[in-house]
């Protein structure tokens, strides 16, 4: 099914733009659709649509616009179907992820915006003082290809909840959701110019909004480096950024930890998405006495996960979104092999009989230095880096050793134990014995990875000036 949609976002109606983008299925490398491709001049004019209904957004009740976050809900879960076909086709991600993982968590960070709203203490008292938080502004979302609807959930929907006004820019390679999302906008009835879209290229849409000097708050997610352009651009007219980066992030497993299932879970995080996740676990750590079956058991387990076609409910990983990114998944595995990384499993061949899509085995390595770069930089594709160590403290050490901080876990035959190690990690997010994900949590990391938090009352609280009125 092919879909086609040539225009913006800009106050509360869709306006034609000129520039044409392809939507490729990485699938199969067909047209699965096309996007407009907007200018700066769409982006003056959305962000004068967002600054005109800015005061208006900004001066509602927050109960009411809990009301009217409950209202794009229902907007969404209306097309959850069309929703999870869209992110299939543009991402390449299996069914059973584009449901849970992206459509279904999206859904459920915009129900937490909705109750954050109710529940969000805009005004606190403090001694002889009353503080007061009030909305940002207008904020500019630049999100990414990989979780194209949940990384957009996680930006608009606290922005909403807080009562700023936003100006959305989808990833060029997945956005399709995006466009189905700004339909849901309409269906809602939210008021114009709340919501905006302009789709478009990074150096073009991105930048210009990045550089706006009417946008109050740049929230991006991407790459470290693209990361610190976005707030080079937003510091010359000091906007505040919220930057959600890479991660290189490492999965601790304690002495007497349940081995099976402690790299079961690391696998599993690491490859799903087909690893294009930034707070994957892509570096296992393990006791060196344990080391062997530690491979044995990662082996295993990644032989059991299929790799095929994305629509199919028993597939566990898709293809990469494109042949550029495979090519360079593919680059890191041979350059670290021939530094002398041992191939546990997987490696750089396509597995046969999936036509031209972008695929890639779920892939293993060992052997290699903590220094190594596939230990240290982020790979963004389906590949486990597996190393032993001597100590916990060691361990730890080498899980602070890298420039990222934005996710982790411990495993431990206990939960002292292991809260004694997580508290220890330089890292934004760490998942103890498996625990489940907390959509409320702020999630956001240290170092490299980003500035600022998303998620939860926190996240809310991201998109807000405060005020200290002394009386």
């Amino acid at each position: 099914m092919s879909r086609e949609f040539d225009g913006a976002l800009i106050d509360g109606r869709w306006v034609r733009i000129e520039g044409r983008n392809r939507v490729e299925n990485p699938a199969d490398a067909s047209t699965v659709g096309w996007c407009g491709s907007g200018t700066p001049a769409d982006v003056d004019a959305a962000v004068e649509a967002a600054r005109r209904a800015a005061g208006t957004w900004a001066r509602i009740n927050p109960q009411e616009r809990a009301d009217r976050l409950d209202a794009l809900v229902d907007a969404l879960r209306r097309r959850r179907d069309e929703l999870v076909d869209v992110t299939v086709a543009e991402v390449g991600a299996p069914v059973s992820v584009a449901r849970e993982s992206h459509v279904d968590l999206a859904i459920e960070i915009f129900e937490s915006a909705a109750r954050n709203a109710r529940a969000f203490r805009f005004e606190e008292e403090l001694g002889s003082s009353l503080l007061v938080r009030q909305p940002a502004g207008v904020v500019a979302a630049i999100t990414p290809w990989n979780y194209p609807l949940y990384q957009l959930a996680a930006k608009v929907g606290p922005a909403l909840a807080a009562g700023c006004t936003v100006l959305l820019k989808p990833a060029e390679l997945a956005p399709l959701s995006a466009h189905q999302f700004a339909q849901a906008v309409l269906d809602a009835g939210l008021p114009a110019g709340v919501v905006n879209l302009v789709p478009g290229g990074g150096s073009v849409v991105g930048a210009a909004l990045a550089a706006h000097p009417d946008v109050d708050l740049v929230s991006f997610t991407g790459s470290t480096g693209v990361g610190r352009h976005v707030a080079a651009a937003a510091a010359a007219n000091l906007a505040r950024v919220s930057l959600e980066l890479g991660g290189k992030s490492a999965s601790i497993v304690c002495p007497g930890a349940d081995l099976g299932s402690a790299v079961r879970a690391t696998v599993d995080s690491a490859m799903l998405n087909s690893g294009q996740t930034c707070s994957a676990w892509t570096r296992l750590l393990v006791p060196h006495d344990e080391l062997e079956a530690a491979l044995s058991i990662a082996a295993e387990h990644c032989s059991r996960l299929v790799v095929g076609d994305p629509r199919s409910e028993d597939t566990d990983l898709g293809p990469l979104i494109s042949s550029a990114q495979r090519d360079a998944v593919r680059a890191v595995i041979e350059s670290a092999r021939r530094r002398g990384a041992r191939l546990v499993t997987g490696g750089t061949a396509s597995p046969r009989g999936l036509g031209q899509g972008y695929y890639l085995p779920p892939t293993v390595l060992a052997d290699l230095p903590v220094s190594d770069p596939a230990s240290q930089e982020e790979i963004f594709g389906p590949v486990l880096v597996v190393h032993g160590y001597d100590t916990v403290d060691e361990a730890v050490q080498t899980a602070n050793g890298t420039a990222y901080g934005l996710s982790g876990a411990v495993f431990a035959a206990d939960e002292p134990t292991a809260m004694h190690v997580a508290r220890q990690l330089e890292t934004g997010q760490v998942d103890v014995n498996g625990a489940p994900f907390n959509v409320d949590a702020p999630f956001g990391g240290w170092k490299a990875s980003g500035i600022g938090r998303e998620l939860g009352p926190v996240g809310l609280e991201e998109y807000t000036q405060l005020t200290s009125i002394q009386r």
